[in-house]
């Protein structure tokens, strides 16, 4: 017992302690909101780059995870009418509301936990499932998000996203056989051994981060508990299909691990940018902070289960 419990300390404190970390720079003010800014700027353009290089490069591909991406773009559509629906009914009429019930924090959050709970399983398995969110994120999502009028912008902002170009990149790399070949060479050792290097401190980064802005007591845990609950639905009738999905069609190619991490993750931590009022710019933070909360006390008990399991 005492072996089983030192494993889910072992997994989930360096969480905690990065968050706590974070948390204290913001209290004493070691660290600017400036500094923070240019922490998470190093690691959407630096450090997960180099992740998501290496996960996609070593994933193994067929037409069967090919068609993953596909599945869960059409899941976050999914579960974007299920916010519609719901914020209708409630008669919410904050812009970015029904936003909050789809798309997933993969990136700022995601890898970090993946790689902390699942230290047996490639990261390829959680990228696999991203991608398709991502390309989500960066299309349609933004586009409603804007109201259709920026198309062109947002088509800059894909171009110049170097988390879209290592995506493409380790895709080509391990769907046409380039890595298989550098692996005979003894090339892809290189390669793997400047991409772990890079990619090192992206977790604590990333954590160190989300603990910086996270701050439980100002939340508005009334207000906000309606939109926590359809997250909580929507993200179960998403994880519910994945599970359907890879049971009866996909032959067991998913890994359930990897798809209920998903699930649990906030939404992306950019939509409060398109609020257009303060009232709900502070109602989606709000919301934000909330399921970032919840999604740490979800991760707390996957370790448990995992450790005691």
């Amino acid at each position: 017992m005492m072996e089983q419990l030192i494993s889910v300390a072992q997994t989930a404190l360096p969480v905690f302690l990065a968050l706590g970390l974070g948390a204290l720079c913001r209290k004493i003010g070691f660290l600017s909101r400036e500094g923070v800014d240019v922490l998470k700027k190093v690691v959407v353009n630096i450090t997960l780059p180099a992740v998501l290089v290496a996960s996609f490069a070593t994933a193994e591909y067929s037409l069967t995870t090919l068609a993953l991406p596909v599945v869960m773009f059409l899941l976050c559509c999914l579960a974007l009418g299920v916010g519609f629906v719901w914020t209708r009914l409630g008669k919410n009429k904050s812009h970015t509301a029904p936003y909050l019930a789809t798309g997933f924090e993969a990136g700022m959050l995601g890898y970090a936990l993946f790689t902390l709970l699942f230290k047996d399983h490639s990261t390829a398995e959680f990228a696999i499932l991203d991608i398709g969110q991502t390309i989500f994120v960066f299309t349609l999502y933004k586009l409603l998000l804007s109201g259709g009028g920026k198309g062109k912008a947002l088509v800059m902002d894909m171009v110049k996203t170097p988390i879209l170009w290592a995506v493409f990149a380790g895709v080509l790399l391990g769907a046409t056989g380039l890595y298989g070949l550098m692996e005979k060479s003894g090339l892809s050792g290189v390669f793997q051994g400047c991409a772990d290097f890079v990619a090192a401190p992206t977790g604590m980064i990333i954590l160190l981060t989300v603990g910086y802005d996270l701050v439980p007591k100002e939340i508005p845990w009334k207000s906000t508990l309606n939109l926590i609950a359809m997250r909580f639905v929507s993200m179960a009738v998403v994880y519910g299909v994945l599970v359907l999905l890879n049971r009866t069609v996909f032959n067991g190619v998913i890994f359930e691990g990897a798809a209920l991490l998903m699930c649990i993750l906030p939404p992306p931590y950019v939509l409060p940018v398109f609020a257009d009022e303060p009232a709900e710019r502070v109602q989606t933070a709000s919301a934000l902070s909330a399921l970032t909360v919840l999604t740490m006390v979800l991760f707390a008990v996957c370790c448990a289960v995992t450790g005691l399991g």
